[in-house]
């Protein structure tokens, strides 16, 4: 009987043998292998935490004590071990587990997290509260080398030195976030590595001098004094210490006796002390550990040679984006591409190698990316950043305060707008058209293909102020890439087919679902509509929408964003300062309320924005009939 069936909690994992720990770790792994396997999903960084979140489940009593996942794309171990493990294969998938800990899933998950750094504000903000109250439960936090780079985690490690409770912090360090880590956060802990041997050694010395009778006490104090002066220099933790935070380590974190040990001794400190673990992202599967980057979040795989399995052959959002760019760095060496450890994921990996003068990678960073790129853009250079829709919300005040006030120009490409499948509702770029639209002196662009996409990376940056393209995670549409580059009319539309029957104002791809139920409505209903791919939401082409609508009572906006403060926002707003018009609405869009965990095409299918959804409800509409309005409550 293997040993996993038999681990039923965490507190089945404390009854095992410590040799029986090592056996268990192969048993998950080969279990995690399957699952992304078969579903897609974190699979390198999940292998590098099986060993760590054994152990931190044999020391630890969860769900008493709390342990955080920062981030929590490795948690797949935790949920398997905290009985979840018969529904693990349903991971990622439309009513299945979340492939991040979720609060309403399981006792034993402390946050609903999927962005990186935020687990120390919420571990110091605990740890206050439970002494306030009296109790005497551990926290943990662990957190990644990568997620250490944000600056809200070293914000919060600042506070922690400062106030000193009783908390601790496992830094998992395999030297990668998605990509490999950059910058002096990580060549620091690089450092404490290779350090190792020298802590240990002062670990023994300290303690000779102490049992020297009569003059062990006073030795030690002139050697602590001593050692205040060099570490700064030279020994390893210093910044930890200097932060007011213990350092334990470096610990191998594929060594149980050793983690064990060290977090034993963790829980006996009253202050905030860091074990700084070492981890091997991809341990146990050799095509995760040799391309951990592309197991980040893989798609389905072939376990026997690690090859990913189907797929579409047409080139992705990201890919267009990040030729468009690599393409015209070619041509003006100004051009300086950026990204916060996503050049993978954005596209502007390409640009990274062949031209790395032009390309900078700043971790985990979005805020810092923004003023970066102002600074860049006040030196004369031409930015174009590439990050998630999701994680460009961290930024916000960067982009109002920094960039729109002093209408620097760059362009930065939203990437995963709209509905993202997969990564449930934390990684949704539901939100990024009610951000900006308020905000002045900024354009914002919808491409309707990839096609359309290359030529507005073209026109954004032709534009001397802040530009941003927002496009979705999903393929292409296959139709070709026009070898030349042209300029989009700022602030213009196209009218893609034209009825008088209905307007569908469509953002984005989603015009072509708007036309194919467009001409299901006019085969089956004799319902002529007029279909308008927006491309700019901002500016708004007014002159064409109101001059379109003068000829059409019923209007339908069309958008995967959000319907509160969405463009169904804006075109009611333009319309309502006009006067009495007498034009009646229909707004397709995200409404409110919990986001299932679903593909793209199935969240599409449920709110109603895939082809025969917009058609069902443009017919009803149209026919004055009973419909299903998603509430934006």
């Amino acid at each position: 009987m293997a040993l996993l069936e038999k681990v039923l909690s965490p507190a089945d994992i404390k009854e095992l043998a410590l040799e029986d720990l090592s056996r268990l770790s192969e048993e998950i792994r080969d279990l995690l292998v399957q699952v992304v396997a078969r579903n897609g999903g974190h699979l390198s960084s999940n292998l590098g935490v099986v060993d760590l979140t054994l152990a931190l489940h044999r020391v630890f009593d969860a769900p008493r004590d709390k342990i955080i996942w920062d981030i929590g794309h490795q948690s797949y171990t935790h949920k398997i071990i905290t009985g979840r493990r018969e529904k693990i294969f349903s991971i990622r998938k439309k009513g299945g587990l979340l492939g991040f800990p979720d609060r309403a899933e399981s006792e034993y998950d402390v946050l609903n997290t999927g962005h990186a750094s935020t687990s120390l504000g919420f571990a110091s903000g605990l740890a206050i509260a439970r002494d306030r109250r009296g109790e005497k439960f551990h926290i943990v936090a662990v957190i990644g080398d990568g997620a250490l780079t944000g600056g809200v985690a070293l914000e919060a490690l600042n506070h922690i030195g400062q106030v000193k409770q009783r908390l601790i912090i496992i830094l998992n360090d395999n030297k990668m976030s998605i990509s490999p880590n950059v910058g002096g956060i990580s060549r620091h802990l690089n450092y404490l590595v290779s350090g190792r041997p020298y802590i240990r050694m002062k670990e023994v010395i300290q303690n000779i001098l102490k049992s020297i009778p009569g003059l062990g006490l006073s030795l030690y104090e002139l050697a602590k004094k001593i050692e205040v002066l060099m570490r700064t220099m030279m020994v390893p933790g210093s910044l930890f210490d200097e932060l007011g935070i213990k350092y334990i380590g470096p610990v191998n974190g594929h060594d149980f006796k050793e983690m064990l040990k060290e977090f034993e001794k963790a829980k006996e400190h009253d202050f905030p002390v860091l074990l700084h673990v070492v981890t091997r992202k991809g341990q146990g599967y050799v095509p995760a550990c040799e391309d951990p980057s592309s197991f980040h979040s893989s798609a389905p795989f072939n376990i026997e040679n690690g090859k990913f399995i189907g797929g579409c052959k047409n080139p992705s959002y990201s890919e267009v984006f990040g030729q468009t760019v690599l393409r015209l760095v070619g041509r003006d060496r100004q051009l300086v591409a950026l990204t916060a450890a996503m050049p993978e994921g954005t596209g502007l990996d390409v640009v990274q190698k062949e031209f790395p003068d032009n390309f900078f990678d700043v971790g985990i960073a979005e805020q810092y990316m923004f003023d970066f790129a102002g600074g860049l853009a006040l030196g004369g250079f031409k930015p174009v950043l590439g990050v998630y829709s999701t994680f460009m919300q961290r930024a916000m005040d960067q982009i109002i305060h920094d960039v729109s006030l002093m209408r620097i120009p760059m362009l930065v490409g939203l990437d995963r707008s709209g509905l993202v499948g997969g990564d449930g509702p934390t990684h949704q770029g539901l939100y990024d058209i009610a951000l900006l639209n308020p905000i002045p002196d900024i354009v914002l662009m919808a491409p309707k293909d990839e096609n359309e996409l290359q030529h507005m990376v073209y026109t954004g940056i032709r534009l001397a102020k802040p530009v941003f393209i927002r496009y979705p995670k999903e393929p292409g549409r296959g139709l070709g890439l026009d070898k030349d580059l042209v300029e989009i009319p700022e602030g213009k539309a196209e009218v893609l087919r034209r009825g008088t029957g209905v307007l569908i104002l469509a953002v984005g791809p989603l015009a072509y679902r708007a036309l194919e139920a467009a001409e299901r409505l006019a085969g089956q209903d004799r319902i002529e509509a007029t279909v308008v791919n927006i491309r700019f939401i901002k500016p708004l082409d007014r002159e064409l929408i109101f001059s379109l609508a003068a000829g059409i009572g019923k209007i339908v906006t069309l958008e995967d964003g959000t319907a509160r403060g969405g463009f169904a926002s804006i075109i009611h707003r333009e319309f309502l300062e006009r006067g009495p018009n007498g034009h009646e609405f229909l707004t397709l869009a995200v409404g409110g309320g919990a986001m299932p965990l679903a593909s793209r095409e199935e969240l599409l299918e449920h709110f109603g924005l895939n082809s025969g959804g917009i058609y069902r409800r443009v017919r009803a509409f149209v026919q004055n009939k009973k419909f299903s309005v998603i509430s934006d409550e």
